[in-house]
């Protein structure tokens, strides 16, 4: 038995318990994404069952948890609208996977790496808030909205603000005690565990507040039907009378759609957002994960183009790494990707045997859980620390995450990205110049990397240097010189000695060769016909 078979049957008392809580979590998660994507719900379960079986056991990711994600959900609601039949949308997901297998072969996952972390911890903070904001609706009984709508704008035509307020206007008094009690005992349980040794760490909370919610929903039906819960307030999924039936839910792609345009080009969308959201919560779940392991990420995407070919191959949904699933599972306290792979067996044996058992779960104790989700990623300790760390790292994480809770998480990235390039520029721009003098004796020293933004800058120190002074240029320090400037110090060395002024410059090996042009013309112009100009090299 090898050291990895080992750690995952050592783990098993973690991952199994951790498996449970993602299961609860993902089943409404793929229902609801289904349904806004205006595709057969059963779709969603596959594609969470493929995401959890084959993509945890491909992975190289410890904690990541793939399944349908909602920032596909327009662009699958599109294609299913624009194609000739679901079966043609299928097809597509598969060429999708066949595309995502080509870029992980390509070493497209590096990607990843140029995000910085503000934006990445903006992103995870975006998310929590997101969740906190799109599950109180749910948490007192207002279910218009569908289950994992992560956008702003949602289909029933309110945003994630006036859901709220709609839901205040229609309140059902069986979920918000429901609600309410759960997410309080998620509160007590997650704080009064934690100082506790022994078995009661391996508890995990969000199956203690299922159970309870079911009791408490039990105990008002038995009180009086009206007082109990109604079945929208429920889990609700395709349930078979017969395993003929259970089996007519799979679909398979309609190969005979192979030329036709527009499932090619629905298919290179989804890959291109789906691998990059993949490559995100790969880097999110990273940041999160206690042992800080590092996923390889070129072997994600092709464990998510696999995943994608068999999710098409059978009837369901593109794929992703989702963000609020691997957060769940992160918290339940997950250390293998056995906890991924147990939660597809869930998904899979509970539809297949026990749906009708899973319809007495209420959406509000589920609503309770992913708020607290929400609160650990968006944890006011999070806000200070970023704020203590100045503004080149506090305004590109709050941008990102105001950018993403008003349009959706690629818009918000890519924004949160160039505000984080912005101020990076901004920070060698101050840096990369450093001038001081001594009397009539300057110092221009070029530092890091001196780029077209700091000409202006070194342009107006050199045309007010005074006559009569010595200018020493130091580039030894200097990784890269924007040929520009290179320009523009040649041309000031040549007229220096019209003012009197005395140049010196100073290069390093590494850069010397980009001033060679002026060092070749030995440039020894008189001063007051005594004095020469020397440039050199050093």
């Amino acid at each position: 038995m090898n050291n990895r078979s080992q750690s995952y049957i050592k783990n098993i008392g973690s991952d199994l318990p951790a498996s449970v809580v993602v299961f609860l979590v993902a089943l409404p998660l793929c229902l609801g994404i289904a349904l806004g994507s205006n595709a057969p719900l059963f779709s969603g379960i596959i594609a969470g069952i493929v995401g959890g079986i084959v993509i945890g056991a491909l992975s190289g990711s410890q904690l990541s948890v793939s399944g349908p994600a909602a920032g596909l959900t327009a662009i699958v609601a599109g294609a299913i609208a624009l194609l000739p039949s679901f079966e043609a949308f299928l097809l597509s997901v598969v060429i999708c996977g066949a595309l995502q297998l080509v870029l992980g072969f390509a070493k497209a996952g590096v990607i990843g790496d140029y995000i910085p972390k503000s934006v990445i911890k903006g992103m995870l903070a975006a998310i929590g808030i997101i969740l906190i904001l799109k599950q109180v609706p749910h948490l007192i009984g207002y279910d218009k909205d569908y289950e994992g709508d992560q956008a702003f704008l949602q289909s029933n035509g309110e945003n994630t603000f006036t859901g709220i307020f709609s839901a205040l206007n229609a309140l059902t008094p069986a979920a918000m005690l429901i609600g309410f009690v759960c997410l309080a005992f998620q509160f007590f349980w997650g704080s009064y565990a934690e100082k506790k040794a022994g078995w009661l760490k391996l508890v995990p909370a969000p199956l203690l507040v299922v159970l309870l919610g079911i009791g408490i929903n039990e105990l008002l039906t038995w009180q009086t039907v009206a007082y109990g819960l109604k079945a929208e307030h429920m889990v609700n999924i395709p349930a078979a009378s017969s395993p003929r039936e259970f089996f007519s839910f799979f679909t398979f792609p309609d190969w005979g759609h192979l030329m036709n345009k527009q499932v090619w080009m629905s298919a290179v969308t989804l890959a291109l957002v789906a691998s990059i959201e993949t490559l995100l919560g790969i880097e999110a779940v990273d940041n999160l994960d206690p042992q800080k392991r590092i996923s390889p990420t070129n072997r994600e995407l092709k464990a998510q183009g696999v995943g994608n070919m068999v999710s098409g191959l059978l009837g369901g949904l593109p794929l992703t790494s989702v963000i609020v699933r691997s957060s769940a599972n992160v918290n339940a306290g997950g250390k293998t990707k056995m906890a991924t792979i147990y939660h597809g067996f869930f998904l899979l044996v509970s539809v297949a045997f026990i749906p009708k058992i899973l319809g007495i779960i209420p959406l509000s104790a589920l609503a309770a859980i992913l708020i607290y989700t929400g609160f650990k990623l968006a944890r006011p300790e999070l806000f200070k620390d970023f704020y203590k760390k100045g503004w080149d790292q506090f305004i590109p994480f709050v941008a990102t995450i105001v950018i993403v809770l008003l349009t959706d998480l690629l818009i918000g990235v890519l924004a949160g990205l160039a505000v984080g390039l912005f101020f990076s520029a901004r920070s060698n721009y101050k840096t990369a110049v450093f001038i001081v003098n001594d009397d009539n004796n300057y110092l221009i020293r070029l530092r890091k990397d001196v780029s077209i933004l700091n000409k202006r800058g070194i342009k107006d120190r050199l045309d007010a240097m005074p006559e009569n002074s010595n200018v020493l240029i130091d580039a030894t320090r200097a990784d890269f010189i924007d040929n520009d400037i290179i320009e523009m110090i040649e041309n000031f060395s040549r007229e220096a000695y019209k003012r009197n002024i005395k140049v010196e410059l100073k290069t390093s090996a590494f850069n010397e060769s980009k001033f060679e042009p002026m060092m070749k013309q030995d440039i020894t112009k008189s001063l007051n016909g005594k004095e020469k100009v020397k440039v050199s090299g050093h």
